[in-house]
């Protein structure tokens, strides 16, 4: 089985985590910076930490924007994370409001600061939350997150203040609750896979999605 990953360095977040991540799983990863070796990729991990609007204006620069459109609409497996997950829509409103990749409808707002009953709750949201399924019960079987299907109360750990809010709740895979908010934890339509949560750092249940990923 061809186990090749390849991990789009845009210089801004460090990358290593989740090479070492997919290395421990079996993968053969390449991390590049440069546009024409990712477009020949296999498989393409998008990861992403900070600020959205640097992060986008970094990818244009690089002309990565041009990359990602033409691989997701290649079939081959693409995973986006964290940051990752949230350029792949329309738009942020982190900082004002930028432009994102548009390659899923929706917009990332942030994440509320109280909960559903009005009581103050710590942003960023910082730690492990269970995942729960979309609200229109879709099944995680043959999905980026097919080994979560049979855990009980699977958990991953999160760190961010904004999320995405998918137009299509189709593409909405699993949720976790913060404050009985529901957020947009994991997003997938065909080859297009994304995850707010880090699986490099979600213990051995996110290796095993990364596993997933490797073997699709």
């Amino acid at each position: 089985m061809n186990k090749q990953i390849t991990i789009l360095d845009y210089g801004m977040c460090n990358l290593l985590n989740v090479a070492r991540a997919f290395e421990h799983v079996g993968a053969e990863v390449t991390i590049t910076d440069s546009a024409q070796v990712a477009n020949d990729a296999t498989r393409l991990v998008v990861p992403g930490v900070g600020a959205f609007k640097d992060s986008i204006a970094e990818v244009q620069r690089r002309g990565f924007d041009e990359l990602i459109h033409k691989f997701v609409g290649s079939g081959r497996p693409f995973l986006g994370i964290c940051v990752g997950m949230q350029m792949l829509f329309d738009a942020s409103e982190e900082f004002g409001e930028h432009a994102g990749l548009g390659v899923l409808p929706g917009v990332v707002r942030a994440v509320p600061g109280t909960t559903i009953d009005g009581v103050m709750q710590r942003v960023p949201h910082i730690g492990w939350s269970e995942l729960v399924p979309a609200v229109q019960g879709r099944s995680w079987e043959n999905t980026l997150l097919s080994s979560c299907s049979d855990v009980l109360n699977p958990a991953m750990y999160f760190v961010h203040s904004f999320a995405a809010q998918p137009a299509n709740e189709d593409d909405r895979l699993a949720d976790c609750l913060y404050g009985g908010h529901r957020i947009c934890a994991a997003v997938q339509r065909e080859n297009i896979m994304a995850t707010q949560f880090h699986p490099e750092r979600s213990a051995e249940l996110g290796l095993q999605v990364l596993r997933h990923f490797v073997s699709m």
